[in-house]
């Protein structure tokens, strides 16, 4: 059992760049929460539950035996982006992370970094931006001869799976930020639910076009050989509605945890 459990956390092709970064991510966040901790203000327990099982499922999607399935069947690569996208990024997200990570850096390196980071936040965080960067980059990794390229080529894979990655936890955070959006200067609750709204059909479009397609949309597989013994016209019935569904339920989790966050603060400010 034990050897059949290592087999399937081996890496299917090892990347020292995919190591190094859920590494980096999470010594930062537990020197974060060591400093937190010692000024008498850590994360909540729930909080850094939902971080570490953010990157722990993000981690065993693109870097254990798992990946070997999302390069050989259309339907496991979508599932593959659904945790990246919006499951694992949504978790991470949910742990608000970035107060932990700016800990990491220090009251003396903090603001030096801050004030470089700042312009690219302003811009990837806009709500405009976030939300067409998150469609348009499902949009784009899809486009059947992009993920003909990506498919074939490790830089361009890699490359696809960290930008889903990245940009799912950009949108996140600007859905699920606690902070009071009047003090805090970030997006307003009615913003975000326009976010929310605006995202969840085009993925809703996407993944009927692709499910109702006729097969062989993605013939990269077909090319390679599929994992499974199934046909290309069941995959990619499988692709399409994990392309669908669960993203669009996602969003109406997005939605109620945006909800519950709008009654709090007008229940303070209320009261």
């Amino acid at each position: 059992m034990l050897h059949t459990l290592y087999g399937a956390l081996t890496p299917y092709i090892f990347s020292p760049i995919t190591v190094l970064l859920f590494l980096l991510a999470v010594t930062a966040y537990l020197v974060g929460w060591r400093r937190l901790a010692a000024r008498g203000r850590p994360p909540s327990a729930w909080r850094s539950l939902s971080f570490f099982l953010g990157v722990l499922l993000c981690y065993l999607v693109m870097h254990t035996q798992f990946d070997y399935y999302s390069r050989y069947m259309f339907f496991v690569h979508r599932g593959q982006h659904l945790v990246l996208h919006h499951l694992g990024a949504f978790l991470i997200a949910l742990a608000n992370p970035l107060p932990v990570l700016a800990a990491c850096a220090g009251d003396r390196h903090f603001p030096r970094l801050a004030a470089v980071l700042r312009p690219v936040r302003r811009v990837l965080f806009d709500p405009v931006v976030a939300t067409v960067l998150f469609v348009g980059l499902i949009f784009f990794w899809l486009s059947p001869s992009i993920h003909f390229d990506a498919m074939l080529s490790l830089r361009l894979y890699e490359l696809m799976n960290w930008s889903m990655l990245v940009d799912g936890v950009i949108f996140w955070l600007v859905i699920l930020d606690p902070r009071d959006p009047d003090r805090a200067h970030t997006s307003r609750f009615g913003v975000r639910f326009l976010m929310l709204v605006a995202a969840l059909f085009p993925q809703i479009l996407l993944g009927a076009y692709i499910t109702f397609a006729d097969a062989g949309l993605y013939d990269v597989y077909a090319i390679c050989g599929r994992a499974f013994a199934i046909d290309a016209a069941t995959d990619q019935v499988l692709g399409g509605l994990l392309t669908w569904i669960p993203p669009a339920m996602m969003t109406i989790v997005g939605a109620l945890v945006v909800l519950r966050l709008y009654l709090r603060y007008d229940s303070e400010k209320g009261g």
